[in-house]
């Protein structure tokens, strides 16, 4: 189906956008740990509106390594922690890839790390985005049962940033899983309440009522369509535009 390319009102003057790696996708081929290339070009892509001055933050699923609870034999509590642990094995990995591309980074998680990552604080994180670093936010909300969804709509909430980017390895929001359904409709625009009736899965019901609740756009896109971070971080979304 022949994408709809959609303008995200006043994008081009966002000053801050999260933007939500899926880890399946960071994966390429290999389907499990890392894609260099594949990370480097994510690189490429959001070194470009930095430098322009708009600040971004990520979060990265854990799917690349850990995607929900493999065994009964292991706790459900367990099993989350293990996924957090995940996503901060990726936010360290890619950070890194970002240092080497020329961009400054800061992880912050909700709990401890050592010297691996610092505390999670609102004021050091504003400051860090002041001054021009790429924010990693990892370890989900820091509690079982809450995915990465919904930590990254808590973070954008709190940190007040004027959109959700969301580069998966599908391109956009559809009525059914294309994948099934060679007759999928893909939506070109939706509203968040419409997400939430009729279950499209954008991201999990938490986070999609959360955003209802504070406004909080999203955008949809494929991560490996040609430089579709980097269009969407400056108003042009080939995918799917959630509305609030």
């Amino acid at each position: 189906m022949k994408s709809t390319e959609y303008e995200v009102a006043n994008m081009e003057k966002a000053k801050r956008v999260l933007l939500k790696l899926s880890g399946e996708a960071l994966a390429g081929e290999k389907k499990t740990g890392f894609d260099e290339a594949v990370c480097r070009e994510v690189a490429r892509q959001v070194k470009l509106p930095v430098q322009e001055g708009v600040q971004v933050g990520v979060v990265i699923g854990g799917g690349n390594f850990w995607r929900g609870r493999t065994s009964e034999a292991i706790d459900r509590t367990k099993a989350d922690q293990i996924g957090m642990l995940a996503t901060v094995m990726n936010a360290i990995y890619v950070s890194e890839i970002f240092r080497d591309a020329g961009m400054k980074t800061r992880i912050f998680t909700p709990f401890a790390c050592g010297s691996m990552t610092e505390l999670f604080s609102k004021d050091q994180a504003e400051a860090a985005f002041e001054a021009g670093q790429v924010v990693f936010f990892a370890g989900g909300t820091g509690h079982p049962y809450f995915s990465t969804d919904t930590g990254v709509v808590l973070r954008a909430i709190e940190m007040e940033a004027d959109l959700i980017l969301l580069a998966k390895s599908i391109d956009g929001v559809y009525d059914s899983d294309p994948a099934v359904n060679p007759e999928a409709k893909k939506y070109g625009r939706v509203s968040i309440q419409e997400v939430i009736d009729r279950k499209l899965a954008v991201v999990d019901l938490t986070a999609s009522i959360m955003c209802m609740e504070n406004h909080m756009p999203m955008a949809v896109f494929g991560l490996d369509e040609k430089d579709s971070i980097l269009n969407a971080m400056r108003g042009q979304i080939t995918g799917t535009v959630v509305t609030v």
